[in-house]
């Protein structure tokens, strides 16, 4: 069994470049794969290695300044969900592209899980999905305002573009595990919004904290992994992976025309050329010869 850990910190970063370098050589060693991005706001990733491995990776992580808080989201995968690790430079651990926005100065306030049902229930908030459109598509909360951005870099402008229909609201946002809603509601604040409010921890951590019987979530939550997305309890779910564009399918996606393993889906069949498809081919040849050599 494989422990995951998703995680984000906000916190300044004197020489991320540094850092990058120092965190690829210590967690190498310990045969921890996954992804860890650096930046001069923070550090965000997912990682997963046996247990024990991945809490010594977690504990380097703690040495950061600034970090020796840090919490994860912790869940297990029956196998390695990366192929290897990864540690990135980056300019922002999760981009917005407005380079004032900075939530290591200014955040809305955290709402625990176990007190967002309350949010939802409240006639005078307006709660709004701060994921991306293919997210959003197979699963999401009650009621939730979806933005039908295709990137969270599109967001601060669809916001620009509406904020009049929430006058006088309380805005509360969520995401995946916290870190789009940290930034979000710092945009947010520094548009003046007075009242703004954000998931603590995500959808995972409700899926982790809530009990199904009183849930309001319907469907999966995407992760970026092999796993592709879960439900309550933090469990994998029945979708798979698109790995023509690397967005999610349900297994009723399966059957649509435009579906071709390895190649294509029904998203993503008129965004490539043959030429992209005729390479996706040769690759999914490779990757069945792989599995059977």
């Amino acid at each position: 069994m494989i422990s995951v850990a998703a995680f984000y910190r906000f916190t300044p970063i004197d020489a991320p470049g540094a850092l990058k370098t120092q965190l690829a050589a210590a967690l190498c060693p310990l045969g921890v794969r996954g992804t860890l991005l650096v930046a001069p706001e923070g550090i965000n990733g997912t990682l997963a290695a046996e247990h024990d491995a991945l809490m010594q990776a977690m504990a380097l992580l703690r040495q950061i300044p600034g970090c020796e808080a840090l919490t994860w989201k912790e869940s297990r995968a029956d196998k390695m969900p990366f192929g290897r690790l990864k540690v990135r430079l980056k300019k922002e651990i999760v981009t917005m592209g407005r380079p004032e926005v900075d939530p290591n100065a200014a955040v809305g306030r955290r709402i625990a899980p176990e007190a967002w049902n309350a949010v939802l229930d409240d006639p005078d908030t307006v709660v709004i999905d701060t994921r991306n459109d293919y997210e959003v598509a197979i699963g999401s909360f009650d009621g939730a305002i979806d933005p039908r951005t295709v990137s969270f870099g599109a967001f601060p402008r669809w916001w620009e573009e509406n904020a009049e229909h929430f006058a006088g609201k309380r805005v509360a946002m969520f995401c995946t595990g916290g870190i789009r809603c940290e930034k979000s509601t710092s945009f947010l604040v520094g548009q003046g919004v007075e009242d703004v409010v954000h998931l603590d921890g995500g959808i995972l951590a409700y899926l982790e904290k809530v009990p199904e019987a009183e849930s309001r979530w319907h469907g999966g939550c995407f992760v970026f992994d092999e796993r592709v997305a879960v439900g309550h309890g933090v469990e994998p779910t029945d979708h798979t992976l698109c790995h023509g564009c690397r967005r999610p399918l349900t297994p009723e996606d399966l059957s649509h025309p435009d579906y071709e393993e390895g190649v294509s889906c029904h998203r993503c069949a008129g965004e490539t050329s043959e030429a992209d498809k005729a390479r996706y081919r040769d690759r999914q040849r490779q990757r069945a010869a792989a599995k059977t050599g």
